[in-house]
């Protein structure tokens, strides 16, 4: 990825529903700064928060999953997720962890 896209790629993780409080801080902060400490706040970030879709489908066919979620909503999720795998994606299926997966994987062009 270039630099650019790396930026509009955290720009998508910053505005994604789903992203949890520290990352977008984190984010916010590259975006702001764009050097080496800023961006290695960032990776040890999505390092901490983003789960694959594999780590997702066990969380939302566990019980812990299944009161988080509802079960109706968990089973949806899971069918989503298992299709998503097969479709060759390694992310969890929320925007934010699909835009992190994607920056993790292009960490050397912050």
């Amino acid at each position: 990825m270039t630099k650019q896209e790396i930026i509009a790629k955290v720009n998508e993780l910053i505005a994604a529903p789903s992203v949890c409080a520290g990352v977008k801080a984190a984010a916010e902060t590259y975006v702001k700064a764009q050097d080496k400490a800023s961006a290695d706040a960032l990776v040890k970030a999505l390092e901490a928060e983003v789960c694959t879709v594999d780590e997702l489908i066990g969380l939302c066919e566990s019980e812990q999953g299944k009161k988080f979620f509802g079960a109706e909503r968990a089973a949806a999720m899971v069918e989503q997720a298992k299709k998503s795998k097969a479709e060759g994606n390694k992310y969890c299926i929320c925007p934010a962890c699909q835009a992190g997966g994607k920056i993790y994987e292009n960490r050397e062009a912050l």
